[in-house]
């Protein structure tokens, strides 16, 4: 099936844990151009645009030969900022939500996020899961999902669930925080009122179930760096990428 996507990298200047995260060289090169160059090694996106606040990053992505949309409004999300942009896109099926702090991003995973909507269905929205290993149980830094067994969300935390009062089968996801809409849908998303548990959790993708919306889960099994902490950075600094 022929569906025309567009991928949308907000990209803010500003980070609480890694000052000016988007500028940061890794292995010599700025983070934003090694998202915008892997994004962009994906044959199935019909468009490719970074949405920013800052110039700086502009400059880089234009440098590159890249389309860049600025705006200094202060989204809550890095969705509602997709959002925005998709506006000026409207002939668009599908709109990818691909976070500038994923410097690895492998093209075989945004390929895996529209997979639902190349056999023809129409979620929401869709994300991409792996298998949680047992070293990420504990740490909030990475966020866990829980899924129904159609592999819809059911629920996603920075705390270990689910809660393990046996052995069991039941199987345990680490969330890639990248996501694919149906682009009539973004626009509702973007219109619903902020919700506790996605202010509480600070995970923009809450807003979606609170409201009664499905997410898909789309698994994948390449693991990528994500670029939140110092020591995420650090690590980025050896990590050897090949395209899949």
């Amino acid at each position: 099936m022929s569906i025309k996507v567009l991928c949308v990298i907000p990209s803010r200047i500003n980070s609480t844990r890694l000052p000016r995260k988007p500028l940061l060289l890794i292995q010599g090169k700025p983070m934003i151009q090694w998202t915008y160059e892997n994004a962009l090694r994906c044959p199935l996106l019909s468009e490719l645009v970074v949405a920013t606040d800052s110039q700086e990053i502009a400059d880089i992505v234009n440098n590159l030969g890249g389309k860049v949309i600025i705006s200094d409004e202060p989204f809550l999300t890095g969705s509602d900022r997709v959002a925005a942009v998709a506006r000026c896109y409207p002939t668009m099926d599908v709109v990818i939500n691909l976070q500038g702090d994923e410097p690895f991003v492998q093209p075989s995973m945004l390929t895996a996020l529209l997979a639902p909507y190349l056999a023809g269905h129409t979620p929401d929205m869709t994300t991409l899961a792996t298998q949680l290993l047992p070293e990420e149980y504990n740490d909030p830094g990475i966020v866990k999902i829980v899924s129904n067994l159609q592999q819809y969300a059911l629920y996603f935390s920075r705390a270990n669930i689910p809660y393990q009062r046996q052995t069991s089968s039941a199987p345990l996801y680490h969330h890639f925080g990248m996501y694919a809409f149906r682009s009539d849908f973004l626009q509702t998303y973007a219109a619903l009122a902020p919700t506790p548990l996605e202010l509480t959790e600070q995970l923009e993708q809450l807003r979606a179930l609170e409201h009664g919306y499905q997410i898909k889960l789309c698994p994948v099994t390449s693991r990528t760096i994500e670029i939140n902490t110092p020591e995420d950075y650090a690590k980025a600094q050896h990590f050897n990428y090949t395209a899949e």
